[in-house]
């Protein structure tokens, strides 16, 4: 039971899992979840990733299970979320932090490109939800990253910003349908160094450049700013906030030209 008179912002003791979390954004979360005393798995489909970041979370003195994990599979989903019944002894925090993205114009995006963002970015989500929902209990926390091209839309991403806005919709619709027992929001970065795409973000860069001019706060984000987000809807500090949508940009989207 939660205790509503005082909740600190702290996921110690939380069982949780991160889909997508053995690199980005995502490994930041589960690897900041596990900083903070939370038992994580985190899961992609790789086996080398997902074994290197379960070295690393059991070096926080946690626990952790290795198990890959495909989005795009309801089945193999399933099987994590059995995984962390049986590891972790349950789930109370799920962050479905996967992601696919195809830079085509409107015109240029083929059928099966659109269909392969949607299916990972959108659909994923769908699928996270549905297969962990069940095991949670009262007090359940469920995460979906989403994009700052949710609100903003740029050019060449016509399937990923569909899809982030898809994310966001979802979100709003499953937090009503599973309340009160189950909250669900959404985590909106803006620009943010990942491993994947530093080099694109380096100091000096045109497009780095663009950015931090647009930007009030002047720079773009450590992957490891957008943790501090997820273990605030993580924790039972957040437990009347449901169906929001955090945006984390530095106030990008609402600063002028």
């Amino acid at each position: 039971m939660v205790d509503y008179q005082h909740s600190p912002v702290t996921v110690s003791g939380k069982r949780a899992v991160v889909i997508g979390g053995t690199s980005g954004i995502g490994q930041a979360i589960a690897l900041g979840f596990a900083e903070e005393g939370a038992d994580v798995i985190a899961t992609s489909r790789s086996e080398e990733k997902v074994n290197e970041t379960a070295a690393e979370i059991e070096d926080r003195g946690v626990e952790t299970a290795r198990v890959t994990c495909d989005v795009t599979d309801a089945g193999s989903l399933e099987a994590v979320r059995e995984t962390a019944v049986d590891e972790l002894g349950g789930v109370d925090v799920v962050v479905a932090s996967q992601g696919a993205i195809s830079r085509e114009s409107v015109q240029d995006i083929s059928d099966e490109d659109w269909d392969f963002v949607t299916d990972v970015a959108l659909d994923g989500v769908r699928r996270v939800t549905q297969a962990f929902a069940p095991a949670m209990d009262e007090g359940g926390s469920i995460i979906n990253i989403s994009s700052l091209t949710a609100r903003l839309s740029m050019a060449n991403l016509p399937a990923y910003t569909a899809a982030k806005g898809g994310v966001e919709a979802f979100t709003r619709a499953s937090a009503k349908e599973l309340s009160p027992d189950i909250r669900v929001n959404a985590i909106a970065p803006g620009f943010v160094i990942t491993p994947q795409n530093a080099e694109t973000y380096a100091e000096g860069t045109e497009k780095r450049e663009r950015i931090d001019e647009r930007t009030p706060l002047g720079r773009v984000a450590e992957r490891e700013e957008i943790v501090g987000a997820a273990i605030y809807l993580g924790s039972d500090a957040s437990s009347f906030v449901t169906g929001e949508i955090v945006t984390i940009d530095g106030g990008f989207a609402d600063s002028a030209f």
